[in-house]
């Protein structure tokens, strides 16, 4: 099994990117979301962690929100908690999935987190910032405090890019980002 990591830039396009692929998709941010919504063990410990922002369970992402941006440390201690979860789950969806010829992973902390194997395929999703910044104004949930928090803790995107074994640029059209792809799993 061949291990694809997808990285780039916040609203690059790389769940869509991702999804392309037709193999299956770790998908990180929904596996968060899972926990939030259904994961008592991770209330209590972000609760405890964080007893002045986290109150209800399922956990309302407001909650989350006004945590990380009240404090800086506050998001070091939700990474803590949630991501020693998202590792437990990323193992059991790759185990999953071991006859699969390639499994694709969803991860946006993938090289900060130190998520990635040696031997992964880091595929780079390229996007104008022009077009991120108007997809994620678009998305009803954007906040532009909480971006720059998420933007602070990540590597440079010049860093990410020279990881990269592969490149793709996405200009939101499926066709372009489909022989890309196809480009991609012909060469691998």
């Amino acid at each position: 099994m061949i291990r694809i990591g997808i990285i780039g830039d916040i609203g690059s396009g790389k769940s869509y990117i991702a999804q392309c692929f037709g193999y299956p998709v770790f998908d990180a941010d929904n596996e968060v979301s899972k926990l939030y919504k259904k994961d008592l063990k991770v209330f209590n410990k972000l609760k405890k962690s964080l007893p002045k922002f986290i109150y209800s369970f399922p956990i309302d992402k407001s909650e989350i929100t006004k945590a990380i941006l009240s404090n800086k440390s506050n998001l070091k201690k939700i990474i803590k908690i949630v991501h020693k979860e998202i590792r437990k789950k990323m193992n059991a969806f790759i185990k999953k999935n071991k006859r699969k010829k390639f499994v694709i992973l969803d991860i946006p902390l993938l090289l900060e987190n130190k998520i990635n194997n040696k031997k992964d395929v880091l595929v780079f999703v390229e996007s104008k910032k022009v077009e991120i910044l108007k997809r994620l104004k678009s998305r009803n949930n954007f906040n532009k405090k909480l971006y720059k928090k998420f933007k602070n803790i990540q590597l440079s995107l010049i860093y990410k890019k020279k990881k990269s074994n592969y490149v793709i640029k996405n200009d939101f059209t499926s066709e372009s980002a489909k022989r890309a792809i196809r480009n991609i799993l012909k060469e691998i």
